[in-house]
């Protein structure tokens, strides 16, 4: 009986645990990198649905400009996500890394987005953009 009640915790500690883990809030974290070869790189995403990371310039007055790249991320937790630039960045420029999402595009996979559309456009949570400012070195 005691045997039975501990696999029947440690069962529910960890059907918990992975549950808690689905729910983890959107985030992107990335940090300052070399971009020579032409890609930018999040180090770790949670995005609450399929979506892109996107690459946006930006400066000093922190506001997402043309979009300089994009790659596909799935539900949950992604790492290390790479996103080729589709134009030169020089070193000291500023780079926006935004949470989008695959909604209200014409196909499903096909990146959409133009700067003020809705179609595959930003997440935001409680009104705030989910993304990071990096800088090229």
């Amino acid at each position: 009986m005691m045997i039975t009640t501990a696999v029947a915790s440690t069962l529910t500690f960890i059907a918990g645990t992975s549950l808690a883990g689905g729910h983890a809030a959107p985030m992107v974290m990335g940090a300052d990198q070399d971009v020579s070869g032409g890609t930018v790189a999040a180090e770790k995403i949670m995005a609450p649905a399929n979506g892109w990371l996107v690459v946006h310039r930006t400066d000093a007055d922190m506001k997402p400009g043309p979009v300089v790249g994009h790659a596909p991320l799935r539900a949950g937790e992604n790492t290390d996500v790479a996103a080729i630039l589709t134009e030169p960045v020089a070193s000291g420029e500023m780079l926006m890394l935004m949470l989008h999402g695959e909604d209200g595009g014409m196909q499903t996979g096909i990146f959409e987005y133009t700067l003020g559309a809705t179609e595959d456009g930003p997440v935001r949570v409680d009104g705030n953009l989910v993304m990071q400012i990096v800088t090229a070195d």
